[in-house]
C-alpha cells in the first residue's frame, strides 16, 4: 500500500465531554491535496473529530500534529495561517457587512509591521467571487438567507488562503444546486493543491466528491479509503441501521445508496 502523505494527523486521540467519552484512541491521517469527507450517523463524533483537528476541542489523550508539530506548539495566528475552519452555525455581530466579515479572514496575515495591503484586497475579492457572494458585499450579514450566510462564511475561510480547509457541514441550509456548487468549489480547491476535510450528511454527495472517505460510528473510524472500494450495503446497514442497495452512480461511477423500505417494529410499513 502506498504511503499516505499527511501534513495533518491524529495519533491515539481521546475526547471527553464531562464523564462521556466521544472519541477514544482514534488515529487518522488526512491525505494531502485531496478532499476527505467524514460521514456517520448523528452524535457519532464527526464534528468532534473535525474540531479536534482544528484545536477547538482539546484532546484528553493522544496528539494532533501538523507538519510533525503538536497543534499546541502553534501560536493562534501561526495556526490560522496554516488551517482554516468553517464551524457549524457560526454567529456574526449585528451590523457587520458581508465585505467586512470576509475581510476578517485576513486577520492572521496582519501585524504591527504588516497592515492592510493590496494583496489582502485581492484575496478578499477572489474569495467572494469563488463563493458567489460578490454582489452581496454591502449587505448586512444578518439580513441574508441561511444559504447566503453559509456562502459568506465560506468566503471568509477562503480569504485566509490556508493550505488546509476544515468545513463542518458546509452544505447546511443550502438547496441542492448550491450544495453542488459548494462541493464543486471544494473539489477545485483540492485539485489546485489545497487539502480539504469536510463533514457531510448527504451520503450520495459525500461518495461523489470524496477522494478519501472516513466512516465513523460511535466515536470510532470503522472504514476509510476510496468510496468505490469501501462502500457496501453491509457497511451502510451496520453504521446507519438502514437496509439498502448500492448501485453505481451513472454520472460519476461512485456508490449510490438506495434505501430499502423500512418497516415499523410491528411489521407494518408507514
Amino acid at each position: 500500500m502506498a504511503e499516505v502523505h499527511a501534513r495533518l494527523r491524529a495519533d491515539g486521540i481521546a475526547v471527553r465531554y464531562g464523564d462521556r467519552s466521544v472519541i477514544d484512541g482514534l488515529d487518522v491521517r488526512i491525505p494531502d491535496q485531496q478532499m476527505t469527507v467524514i460521514v456517520g450517523p448523528n452524535a457519532c463524533g464527526k464534528s468532534t473529530l473535525l474540531r479536534a483537528l482544528a484545536r477547538l476541542t482539546p484532546e484528553s489523550a493522544g496528539t494532533v500534529l501538523l507538519d510533525d508539530r503538536p497543534l499546541s506548539a502553534y501560536g493562534a495566528k501561526e495556526l490560522a495561517r496554516q488551517l482554516g475552519l468553517l464551524p457549524q452555525s457560526p454567529t456574526v455581530p449585528d451590523g457587520l457587512s458581508v465585505a467586512d466579515l470576509v475581510a476578517r479572514g485576513r486577520y492572521p496575515h496582519q501585524s504591527l509591521l504588516r497592515q492592510w495591503s493590496r494583496a489582502d484586497e485581492v484575496a478578499v475579492a477572489s474569495a467572494m467571487a469563488a463563493a458567489d457572494v460578490g454582489e452581496l458585499a454591502d449587505r448586512d450579514v444578518n439580513e441574508l438567507s441561511g444559504g447566503q450566510r453559509q456562502r459568506v462564511w465560506l468566503a471568509m475561510v477562503l480569504a485566509q488562503e490556508t493550505g488546509l480547509l476544515l468545513l463542518d457541514e458546509p452544505t447546511t441550509y443550502l438547496d441542492i444546486a448550491h450544495q453542488v456548487e459548494v462541493l464543486e468549489l471544494a473539489r477545485r480547491l483540492s485539485r489546485s493543491g489545497r487539502t480539504v476535510v469536510t463533514v457531510l450528511h448527504e451520503l450520495n454527495l459525500a461518495f461523489r466528491y470524496a477522494d478519501h472517505l472516513v466512516v465513523m460510528s460511535k466515536g470510532a473510524i470503522v472504514a476509510e479509503g476510496d468510496p468505490r472500494t469501501i462502500v457496501t450495503a453491509e457497511l451502510i446497514e451496520s453504521v446507519y441501521d438502514l437496509p439498502c442497495q448500492i448501485l453505481e452512480d451513472p454520472l460519476s461511477g461512485t456508490p449510490l445508496v438506495i434505501p430499502a423500505v423500512v418497516t415499523h417494529r410491528s411489521g407494518r410499513t408507514p
